[in-house]
């Protein structure tokens, strides 16, 4: 044998040893949790899914079973986190298929034909980790009973809601999303404090309702309200004195004839729409307002004296836009809101309304 033979024969010897030497080292770091079967038996033994629906094998915590013409809700597994039932045809939920969905944290049941005399009292009491559910589009009349406490964002828009009590959704307490966009709901239907007792709720969209006032007992914690779309003639005086901290107010396409001077002056008020309603008579603009829309309305003037009736140099107004197109104005805006207004960027004036056959022309 010679001397390349025998370096040759060391060699593979010693490869045969490191191998040896590296799974007994690799065996002894292993756990019952790591050794774990090949992928695909791993995926099927364990995440199922139900046969009407898929769940991605990349993330099998999703199940979607959207548009597919599916009468009932199919059972949940209990490791599923979102469920994607919208677009199908089912009128009823009941707690059967959610047995063992105690990990769901998103239900999207939206474009459906729920009915609230299908839904069972009890279909989402076992739902504790249950954050987000979507029932939009859909044919309900009243918001479904024994919520969990868990949720925090819930989309009833375009039913066939007409009210909401306290017993509902008082107990709501983590709410921080609350859309009511799009249904029925009257001054009566707000019921019992209804909204108080969400003390995290942020926004509340109640656009395109029959609300004739705005809604009453806002939580203290509201940074976003949304009543457009309605038939609101008045706000009332000290209206927001409970949410002091809301940054958003959207009353457009109402009826507003006039507002409370002070009404809106508020600290952290950034965004405030009022347009095409009725107005005619100007009213104090908070010093942190950066956008305000008065389209649409009946101002013959706009008074920026009263608007803005201080200058603070070292503390300066932050409105940087108004919309005043299509109202009653004939002359152009005083030059002073520009000083008054430093951060100004843009007066959207537009056109004009005609002016009325009996008003006297100028």
């Amino acid at each position: 044998m010679g001397f390349t033979s025998i370096w040759t024969v060391l060699l593979l010897i010693l490869l045969t040893e490191l191998r040896v030497l590296c799974q007994d080292h690799y065996e002894d770091y292993v756990t019952a949790e790591e050794a774990l079967p090949d992928t695909y038996t791993y995926t099927f033994d364990v995440y199922e899914c139900a046969k009407e629906c898929f769940c991605p094998p990349s993330y099998p915590f999703a199940m979607y079973c959207d548009h597919r013409k599916l009468k009932t809700i199919p059972d949940v597994p209990g490791h599923v986190r979102h469920l994607y039932v919208q677009f199908n045809e089912i009128e009823a939920i009941t707690a059967k298929p959610f047995t063992n969905a105690t990990s769901l944290r998103d239900i999207n049941l939206s474009h459906n034909k729920l009915q609230s005399s299908l839904v069972e009292r009890e279909a989402f009491t076992k739902l504790q980790q249950l954050i987000h559910l979507h029932l939009e589009h859909n044919n309900l009349e009243e918001v479904p009973p024994s919520l969990p406490k868990t949720l925090q964002r819930l989309h009833l828009g375009f039913n066939k809601i007409s009210k909401i009590t306290g017993d509902t959704i008082r107990a709501l307490s983590s709410m921080t999303v609350l859309d009511l966009c799009s249904n029925r709901l009257t001054d009566a239907g707000i019921r019992g404090r209804a909204l108080s007792g969400m003390k995290n709720l942020l926004q509340i969209n109640m656009c395109s309702n029959k609300l004739r006032s705005m809604p009453p007992d806002l939580p203290a914690s509201l940074l976003q309200l949304s009543v457009e779309n309605n038939s609101i003639s008045s706000i009332p005086e000290g209206y927001f004195r409970k949410t002091p901290n809301i940054l958003s107010i959207r009353v457009t396409r109402n009826k507003l004839k006039a507002v409370p001077y002070n009404v809106f002056n508020l600290s952290r008020l950034m965004d405030l729409n009022l347009g095409h309603n009725q107005l005619s008579k100007t009213f104090l603009v908070p010093q942190s307002l950066e956008h305000l829309y008065l389209n649409h309305n009946d101002y013959k003037e706009l008074n920026v004296s009263l608007m803005c009736p201080s200058v603070n140099q070292d503390h300066p107004n932050m409105l940087t836009y108004i919309r005043i197109d299509n109202n009653k104005l004939r002359g152009s805006v005083d030059y002073y809101a520009f000083s008054c207004f430093p951060r100004m960027r843009m007066i959207f004036y537009g056109e004009q309304q005609k002016p009325d056959e009996d008003e006297p022309s100028k």
